[in-house]
């Protein structure tokens, strides 16, 4: 490995410094790379199923091809053969049939060649991937990644980042009339993320600033007033619903209650956000550190082990009581990466503790040393499940797990791999 250790603060000892550790990162990291290239088809990049093959009704997915154009992106940049025609493949879907043309920003996906009525309402979610997709290619020198990064932050400026409120608006009709009812902490926790990528790549830091008042708003004041668990679900005048979705527990991205895989995302988001001010202004809000270490602390006090079984749960409702006990493969990425955040930040061995324990669970139960990939959901009992995550569609998550304790907490992924190569 040729890059740098990310900070002074990791003890000698740390799995953090040991190069068979780093090394064994890295080969994972190209395991899923590996597995993941099958995901390719005309027009982007669609699901796979449990042994690495197009599912048979697959069909291209605009928020699966945004991340595996921002994955294959920086992987490129890294010397991995064949991730740089997989980046130029993504940037050419997300310009051609995946785009709104006529109207502007993205379908959620097409069927038989085009977007079905229920793929073409402008999500939140997916466009934070596009801007994200767009800033590592850009990086990467994909080309039309700039011309991709121009339409994507014009779209995302212009509907749905909300002035008045600090966050992003969550989605709109096909021509950008019928706003939803609803703010959501989901889509609003992966443009946070979108954000700091774009202030590194475009030198705007206009888009840091709009990270750190989503943080603002959804953390330092609602999670925070809340004991620092992330409630998601509000209407556009900031009223809680916590029934929302009561019957659909086991939605992807929107399920009933509280979720505290995303507790431990945001609270590595939180530290990425302290660095990048600390490295670009000077100075950072002093509680970034403490709201990340309080929602650590409250995700893996609500999700980890509630059985005796390891891991971490998908779901609790407003009591912290668990209501979807499987372990979907991406809580335990989010869950790690917030460990070793916290290590890098501040030294202490309970991180440490956790980051070996929460990469044991992974290599012991999720990592599919048969068919290739993670298994993406396990039961309460650690048995391979489908319940919320058919197949295995994603490589993000993982991935990016396997990356970000080679690297340091800021600049983000794209920026920080080129300064490093």
């Amino acid at each position: 490995m040729a890059e740098m250790l990310p900070s002074l603060m990791v003890p000698v000892s740390s799995w953090l410094r040991s190069t068979p550790h780093r090394y064994w990162l890295e080969h994972q990291g190209l395991r899923l790379l590996d597995f993941s290239k099958a995901s390719r088809l005309e027009g982007g990049f669609g699901p796979l199923d449990g042994q690495g093959r197009l599912t048979p009704d697959a069909a291209p997915d605009t928020t699966l091809t945004a991340r595996a154009t921002h994955v294959y992106a920086i992987a490129a940049m890294r010397g991995l053969p064949g991730c740089m025609p997989l980046a130029e493949h993504g940037v050419r879907s997300l310009l051609g049939p995946l785009r709104d043309a006529e109207h502007g920003g993205w379908f959620a996906g097409l069927t038989d060649g085009r977007p079905a009525a229920s793929q073409t309402r402008k999500q939140n979610y997916l466009h934070a991937f596009v801007a994200l997709a767009a800033s590592s290619a850009s990086v990467a020198g994909v080309p039309g990644a700039e011309i991709l990064l121009e339409l994507a932050t014009s779209i995302w400026e212009t509907h749905f980042w909300s002035e008045e409120e600090g966050v992003f608006r969550e989605s709109f009709a096909e021509d950008w009339s019928d706003e939803e009812d609803y703010r959501g902490a989901n889509s609003n926790m992966h443009s946070v993320e979108a954000c700091m990528a774009l202030a590194d790549v475009t030198g705007d830091p206009v888009w840091r600033y709009r990270a750190l008042r989503v943080v603002e708003c959804f953390i330092h004041m609602l999670a925070r007033d809340a004991a620092y668990g992330v409630r998601e679900h509000y209407d556009r005048s900031w009223t809680y619903h916590p029934d929302y979705h009561r019957d659909q527990p086991t939605d992807d991205l929107r399920p009933y209650g509280m979720t505290p895989g995303h507790f431990v995302e945001w609270s590595h988001l939180l530290l990425k956000l302290e660095a990048a001010l600390l490295r670009e202004d000077g100075a950072a809000p002093e509680w970034l550190l403490t709201d990340s270490t309080a929602l650590f602390e409250s995700g893996m006090a609500a999700g980890w082990d509630r059985n005796g079984k390891g891991g971490l749960l998908y779901t609790v409702d407003n009591d912290l009581v668990p209501v979807v006990e499987n372990r979907p493969h991406w809580c335990q990425a989010e869950a790690l990466t917030a460990a070793a955040a916290l290590l890098k930040r501040t030294g202490h061995a309970r991180y440490e503790a956790w980051y070996r324990t929460i990469w044991d669970y992974i290599d012991l139960h999720m990592i599919d040393r048969r068919d290739g990939g993670w298994i993406q959901e396990l039961d309460a009992n650690n048995r391979p499940s489908e319940v919320v995550y058919p197949g295995k569609a994603d490589v993000y998550h993982a991935w990016q797990s396997t990356l970000t304790p080679l690297l340091p907490l800021s600049p983000s992924f794209a920026t920080a791999v080129r300064e490093l190569f």
